[in-house]
């Protein structure tokens, strides 16, 4: 205690009384007090370790704020939703790379419905959605992608080139509920109602457990995009949906008023997945 007096340019007294109040103020002891000298307790250690990353973090604002103009880097977060084929999105962050230099992007991995709530509480800049945005948020078309199922290895479905809605009346097929992806729960859903097609429709809420809940929902069919499908469900072949012929759009989108190295991200990722087409799920 008198060492850190010293250092700190205070009395001990002084210092004994800051770290009682401290101590007060935080609802726990930090040192263990005792005839031969004092230690810290565990929140002690805790609170000290903390500390010093909160210390390390303040020296780099410092450094960021101090750094000359050509080494700035804006930041830009994007949401993007799951089961993004990475290799194209690898190439859009590699356009903003060379394209805006000055300009870093920082990843939120959320569903459509998540994306567009968290953009207008401003937690997001811009978001690669499948719900229409609406309202103060501008949004830029980039391509539609084709709603097909992925059937059970072995279902007479299964070696056909694609499938009808028709074919599905009567067959137990696991969707994403209406909470996560509500286009297509409510474009299936209603297609089939005017088709007047009766699917067994078991609906959850999964992404990387696609295999698991079709097991446990005994699905004979599980509606995907291709590429999820692939992915999540190898072994069960992948069929697009002809008749009706549905598809996901998808759109980038950003609010109306924001700074513009957002809108030039924007530029950038929209022309490259423009060229590149076909992120397969919301």
């Amino acid at each position: 205690m008198a060492r850190a007096a010293d250092r700190l340019h205070l009395t001990q007294p002084s210092l004994s009384r800051q770290l009682r109040h401290l101590e007060r103020e935080i609802g726990t002891p930090l040192f263990e007090r005792t005839t031969r000298g004092t230690t810290l307790t565990a929140a002690g250690t805790a609170l000290h370790r903390h500390a010093l990353l909160v210390l390390r973090l303040a020296d780099a604002t410092r450094d960021v704020a101090r750094a000359p103009d050509h080494m700035a880097r804006d930041i830009v977060n994007l949401g993007i939703p799951q089961g993004v084929p990475p290799e194209q999105l690898l190439r859009a962050l590699a356009e903003v790379d060379k394209r805006l230099p000055y300009t870093a992007i920082s990843i939120t991995e959320a569903s459509s419905v998540e994306q567009l709530k968290l953009i207008r509480e401003g937690q997001l800049d811009l978001g690669i959605v499948r719900e229409p945005p609406s309202g103060s948020l501008h949004a830029e078309l980039l391509y539609d992608v084709p709603i097909g199922l992925a059937f059970r290895p072995g279902h007479d479905l299964a070696g056909k080139p694609f499938c009808r809605l028709s074919d599905l009346d009567g067959l137990r097929v696991l969707a994403h509920g209406r909470r996560q992806v509500p286009v297509v729960h409510d474009r299936l859903v209603v297609a089939a109602h005017d088709a007047g097609v009766v699917p067994l429709w078991h609906f959850a809420q999964f992404s990387e457990s696609a295999l698991v809940c079709a097991q446990a929902a005994k699905a004979e069919a599980v509606v995907l995009m291709e590429h999820s499908a692939r992915r999540l469900l190898p072994d069960w072949p992948w069929l697009p949906l002809a008749e009706p012929d549905l598809a996901l759009t998808t759109w980038l989108t950003w609010p109306t008023d924001t700074r513009e190295a957002v809108r030039e991200v924007a530029d950038v990722v929209s022309a490259s997945l423009r060229s590149e087409g076909g992120f397969d799920r919301a």
